[in-house]
């Protein structure tokens, strides 16, 4: 990856919270998906939470297919850079609805913040690691006892970290944890202040390409995660149909990335500053298809374990029950 990437994939977290669309000026408009454009005349502003690595939602706001299934509202994008912001924003009606992993919300919830589920979606498999320097005398996950391990606190990568740690049949008081954005990390790594970095894509692309770091292990080897879409909860309560909408525009957005992969990849790399090649793996580890839906009982058991798991550990001051942050598809209007 050449110098001007490198600079750029910093910035992806220090910004507001990681991973907009700057424009595909070389590229033509790609053709929108179908969808039917409603009247909403109780609804007239919708504002979206979205990193700059949310896919769904960056193809989205290129393309325009928010402001076309809602002619009539005015459709404001908030960037953040990860997820605890995402939720801080949105628990506070200052966004109503915004993309996470799975830890974010848990943390929030634990914190009595004002937020819903709105829909869920099958993370990739091979969306988190432990990376290690290319030298690194650590060959397994059992000899990151005594290490110092930065990652993103409260982030997905914090619960990731929990179950590798429990795969190793280790536990936090055996690792010092460096609580670092992405952008620190990444130079602790370089610089051999930590031992091992757990992040996300597209970190784990672009520094593995780079060479800078390798694979220690990665989720493929654990159970499958979730990503997900909350929403402010008085946007759900008065407008169920318009957050019924807005789950229709990412599937229809999700089909549009399977048929335009080229373009999607694009998309992705305008928007984070990785290189298209970077970009298109990133988006090649994704299931497909990958439709968002409300939340069903598996996603909310896999949920719960988070929660559990975080609490058991003291990690989070107070247990979240997740079922009851889940919406239901029906609303107060």
């Amino acid at each position: 990856m050449n110098k001007s990437t490198l600079s750029t994939l910093p910035k992806l977290a220090i910004a507001v919270v990681a991973i907009a669309i700057l424009g595909l000026g070389a590229c033509s408009k790609p053709t929108a998906p179908e969808a039917k454009p409603q009247e909403t005349t109780n609804l007239s502003t919708l504002s979206i939470g979205y990193q700059k690595a949310a896919l769904k939602l960056i193809v989205a706001k290129k393309n325009q297919f928010f402001e076309q299934q809602f002619p009539n509202v005015k459709i404001e994008w908030k960037e953040f850079p990860a997820g605890p912001q995402t939720l801080e924003a949105l628990s506070v009606g200052a966004i109503d609805f915004g993309y996470t992993g799975d830890a974010p919300i848990i943390f929030a919830l634990s914190a009595g913040k004002n937020l819903q589920y709105l829909g869920s979606e099958q993370g990739a498999k091979q969306s988190h690691a432990v990376l290690v320097p290319p030298n690194s005398p650590l060959s397994n996950i059992q000899a990151l006892k005594g290490t110092r391990i930065a990652l993103t606190r409260g982030s997905s990568a914090h619960y990731f970290l929990a179950e590798t740690l429990k795969e190793a049949g280790l536990t936090w008081a055996d690792i010092q944890p460096i609580w670092l954005s992405p952008a620190d990390a990444r130079a602790a790594l370089d610089k051999k202040a930590v031992d091992a970095w757990v992040v996300w894509e597209p970190y784990i692309s672009a520094t593995e390409k780079q060479g800078n770091a390798k694979i220690l292990f990665d989720s493929s080897n654990l159970p499958s995660i979730y990503t997900f879409y909350s929403a402010y909860p008085k946007f759900i309560q008065q407008h169920p149909q318009q957050a019924l909408q807005v789950i229709e525009v990412l599937n229809k957005t999700d089909q549009w990335i399977i048929d335009h992969p080229q373009a999607a990849a694009e998309i992705l790399a305008q928007s984070t500053g990785l290189d298209v090649d970077i970009a298109a793996r990133v988006i090649s580890k994704k299931p497909i298809p990958n439709q968002v839906s409300l939340l069903t009982p598996e996603v909310l058991k896999t949920q719960q374990v988070v929660a559990d798991t975080f609490y058991d550990l003291k990690l989070i001051p107070n247990p979240a029950k997740v079922d009851t942050a889940a919406w239901n598809g029906k609303g107060s209007e």
